[in-house]
């Protein structure tokens, strides 16, 4: 059996210059429950970071928050030198304990991430950084501000906002181009469409979080049933290609810590919906969703 491969979900150009495949992978499960901690087989996890650019896949997602900074370290062990990968990580949070995540966005605090963060992946400069959170605490302009330095003194190339509105990255503009947004966005929860719209007629990207959420659209007998059904696919594949169809610049990170898994969803990028299929579970998203 051939391995599978990413090359099908076509290409996308980050920030006008950084051409990726737009079926990426996010890294936040090779980590422990509650992504904290080390994973609990790590071996796997290290086979599973290998196993990416044989699959085609030369976008991953990080952030320190994830372990905390245990994901980035396994990256760095398992990829490092990247070549052609382009590693993504994001900074703002901090972590107090399993599923714990408060938002931190001082300067002086965002600067640490990075810095850090470049230590740990054994870089020079990020590719593409992104903001965690806006801190509520913190006037999100002095966040913008902090991360346009950065951005000067090379230490960031491309800058990415995650979990916003169209006024906030709009407000970031006047500090930074905006080259990526990850919202969560899947199947069934639509509440950032217009975000994504946005991100569209502006060539920005947009990396959906959690995108293989189907919820109950998955049951026997559903759209996304039959559609499985009928192309002898699994629901999450049918729903990770419906998010890929849904526009040119969605870049979606599925993740997992297991090889098979990976492996299933990357099959998902060879999965073309026809036109009436992806209505159909536009339609039916949108009403599972109350959108």
């Amino acid at each position: 059996m051939p391995l599978p491969h990413a090359a099908p979900s076509g290409r996308f150009t980050i920030g006008g210059d950084m051409n990726v495949t737009r079926l990426g992978f996010g890294a936040m499960r090779v980590t422990g429950p509650g992504v904290w901690g080390p994973p609990p087989d790590r071996d796997e996890a290290l086979r599973v970071l290998r196993r990416l650019p044989e699959l085609g896949v030369d976008f991953i997602d990080t952030a320190d928050s994830y372990g905390p900074y245990i994901s980035e370290e396994l990256i760095a062990e398992a990829l490092h030198p990247y070549g052609d990968l382009v590693v993504a990580t994001k900074g703002g949070l901090t972590r107090s304990g399993p599923n714990v995540w408060p938002p931190l966005g001082r300067p002086e605090y965002l600067r640490q991430c990075v810095l850090m963060s470049l230590r740990r992946l054994k870089l020079e400069r990020f590719d593409l950084w992104q903001l965690h959170r806006i801190d509520p605490k913190v006037p999100r302009e002095e966040q913008f501000d902090a991360i346009a330095q950065m951005r000067k003194e090379g230490l960031i190339r491309h800058v990415g906002l995650s979990e916003v509105g169209v006024d906030d990255i709009q407000t970031a503009q006047r500090y930074f181009p905006v080259a990526t947004v990850q919202n969560r966005y899947n199947l069934v929860d639509r509440q950032s469409e217009a975000v994504l719209d946005w991100c569209e007629a502006n060539g920005v990207g947009f990396i959906p979080w959690y995108p293989l959420a189907a919820g109950d659209l998955a049951r026997p007998g559903s759209v996304l049933d039959e559609i499985a059904q009928r192309t002898g696919a699994s629901a999450s594949q049918v729903a990770l290609a419906w998010v890929l169809k849904r526009s040119p610049v969605m870049l979606p990170i599925p993740g997992t810590g297991k090889v098979k898994h990976l492996e299933e969803n990357v099959a998902a990028a060879s999965l073309e919906l026809t036109d009436e299929d992806f209505r159909a579970l536009d339609a039916q998203g949108r009403r599972a969703g109350g959108g």
